[in-house]
Parts: C-alpha cells; sequence; structure tokens
C-alpha cells in the first residue's frame, strides 16, 4: 500500500426529493373529513333546535291562550248551571204556587172559571219554564262541548272554533231572555 493519502472528491450532493412520509398522510386526510363532518352535524343539530324552540315557544303560547279561553268558558259554564239550577228552582216555586191558586181560587166561587183561569196560567208558566229549561240545557251543552273542543284545539281550525262559540253565545242569550219572560210571567 502506499503511503500517500488518497484524497476522496465529494461527487455531487444529492438533490433533495419528496419528503419521506409518515405513516400519518393518510390517518390525518381522514381526520379532517371526521371534523368536517363533525361541525356539519354539529351546525344541523344546532340549526334544528333553534327552529324547534320558536315553535315549542309558539306552540306554548298558543296553549296558554287556549288554556286561558277554556278557563273562560268554565266560568260562564259554571254561571249558565247556576242559572238552569235556579230556573229550576224557580219552576218548582211556580209549580207550588200554581196549585195553591187552584185550590185557593177552587174555594172562591166559580170552579169551572177558577179552574180554567188556574189552568191559562199553569200553561203559560209552565210553557215559559219549559222554555228556559230547555233554552239553558243547549246552552250548557253547546258550553260543554264547546270546552271539549277547546281542550284539542289544535285539531280544529281556530275560525270553526270561534264560529261554534259566537254559536254558543247565541245559545246562551236566548236562554237569559226566556229567563227573563218567565220572571215577568210569575210576577202576574
Amino acid at each position: 500500500m502506499s503511503e500517500h493519502p488518497v484524497a476522496v472528491v465529494p461527487g455531487p450532493a444529492p438533490e433533495p426529493g419528496p419528503a419521506p412520509r409518515r405513516g400519518g398522510g393518510r390517518g390525518s386526510r381522514v381526520l379532517a373529513i371526521v371534523l368536517v363532518a363533525t361541525i356539519a352535524v354539529g351546525a344541523y343539530l344546532w340549526v334544528t333546535t333553534v327552529r324547534w324552540q320558536r315553535t315549542a315557544t309558539e306552540w306554548q303560547d298558543k296553549a296558554q291562550g287556549y288554556a286561558d279561553e277554556v278557563g273562560s268558558l268554565r266560568l260562564q259554564l259554571d254561571g249558565a248551571n247556576t242559572e238552569l239550577q235556579a230556573a229550576r228552582d224557580q219552576l218548582s216555586a211556580a209549580t207550588s204556587r200554581i196549585t195553591d191558586l187552584a185550590n185557593e181560587k177552587a174555594q172562591l166561587g166559580d170552579e169551572n172559571v177558577a179552574s180554567q183561569q188556574v189552568l191559562d196560567y199553569q200553561t203559560q208558566v209552565s210553557g215559559a219554564a219549559a222554555t228556559v229549561a230547555s233554552a239553558l240545557g243547549q246552552c250548557v251543552s253547546g258550553q260543554e262541548q264547546l270546552v271539549g273542543y277547546l281542550k284539542e284545539a289544535d285539531q280544529y281550525e281556530p275560525a270553526d272554533l270561534s264560529r261554534y262559540e259566537r254559536e254558543v253565545n247565541a245559545l246562551c242569550a236566548d236562554a237569559e231572555d226566556a229567563n227573563q219572560a218567565l220572571q215577568q210571567e210569575l210576577r202576574r
């Protein structure tokens, strides 16, 4: 071997090539896709939740309105029931009074004339009382049915409910008119 050192001449430097891949390239893409999908689902759920809250608030407001209306109608129904009971009591009192009048008139003289007058009076009062009882019965039935409709108001059109309420109010007004006519008849 020789004693001279051999000089090593460096060759050209290798050109940089693509960086060596790490095993996470595909995993990063999958992670990015999962992240985007999660954000999209989260945004959808947020929008859906906001809409649901708005709808729930609207339904709650409607339910409260219907509950208030049911409460009002129950008060009216209680009043109509009270009037109906009063009319029944008045009918009973009128019948008793008619019987007493019939007895008194029969004792005073001409039984045929007195009986006919009492019978006429009894017929008038009984007819008026029957009209009151019938009208109040229709009023009460209408209000009970209206309360039932309002409990399930979401199954009916608001215009139909309003129309039916006006009809029931007209029935109750007729009952009140009939009751006033009975009161006048009883004062005679």
